[in-house]
């Protein structure tokens, strides 16, 4: 087993999507017995996914982390604790302890000073990104039942919207999705339609939005200083880019309105408040 922790000089680095370095734990029986700091090579989501399934990476410690990092983490197979902060030795301990809680791609809303904004693109997933994402080890406890409930299950899948337009496709990208059932890196919906599901069986689920994004909330559309905001001089309406909430932790968000002086941002989900069909396959379950 392979645990890797975003690093920077002993301890957790709190933006994944700009991590310099991971520190990678081996792990038999589960005591450490060997690790080794890595770099990088490249930032963004799908690069830094992609280099932690090239090494063999099965969790991810790290600090702040959003939707879509989750989705490009959930579909390399990479089970993630985020939220962390302190020691990188002290937190695979508790890990290895189930002691570790993970919060999930989250943003409280108490938006204060001392933001940063930075450009982020996001490609939409149908999973991964939403709510908590953390497996077995991190101390969350599975609120469904049924046979797939906290198993690695595989899964193609097509997305829709009510008027049939499709938004995301696992069948398009050639390869199953991959999420630990009940573990929260899925919409409650999508969790919830697989967690009895036979292997080879196909499903289609109509989704209300309290079981997909949730609704809108008025209180995440918010209005900040340019001043205050270093690089928000630069964004546009209709961008979205990353700020970082009060515990350093980053969110993406959408840029609705800006003025002279002040800018607006919209935390909402972009699939909040909507409808949505699902088309799932089981595909395998580990």
């Amino acid at each position: 087993m392979k645990i890797a922790v975003t690093y920077d000089n002993g301890n957790i680095f709190q933006h994944f999507g700009r991590t310099e370095s991971f520190k990678v734990y081996e792990v038999e029986n589960n005591q450490v017995i060997s690790s080794e700091v890595i770099g990088s090579n490249g930032v963004g989501h799908g690069a830094l996914a992609g280099l932690l399934a090239e090494q063999k990476v099965d969790v991810l410690i790290c600090g702040g982390i959003g939707g879509g990092a989750q989705a490009a983490l959930a579909e390399a197979g990479v089970e993630l604790c985020s939220g962390a902060e302190g020691d990188t030795d002290q937190a695979v301990e508790a890990y290895l302890k189930g002691e570790l809680v993970s919060t999930g791609a989250n943003c409280d809303h108490h938006h204060g000073e001392g933001h940063s904004c930075g450009d982020h693109e996001e490609g939409h997933s149908c999973g991964g990104g939403c709510g908590s994402s953390c497996g077995g080890g991190c101390g969350a406890q599975p609120t469904l039942t049924g046979r797939n409930v906290g198993k690695t299950c595989r899964t193609h899948y097509k997305g829709t919207f009510n008027d049939g337009t499709q938004f995301d496709s696992s069948y398009d990208r050639g390869e199953p999705l991959e999420f630990v059932c009940g573990a929260g890196q899925m919409i409650p919906g999508f969790d919830a339609a697989v967690a009895d599901m036979e292997v080879g069986q196909i499903v289609d689920v109509h989704l209300m939005p309290e079981e997909a994004y949730g609704m809108p909330d008025p209180n995440a559309v918010f209005t900040a200083q340019i001043a205050q905001l270093p690089g928000s001089e630069e964004a546009q309406v209709g961008q979205q880019v990353y700020l970082t909430n009060q515990y350093g932790q980053p969110f993406p968000v959408k840029v609705v309105a800006k003025e002279e002086t002040t800018i607006t941002f919209d935390a909402n989900h972009e699939m909040a408040g909507k409808e949505l069909n699902f088309r799932i396959e089981l595909v395998e379950v580990k």
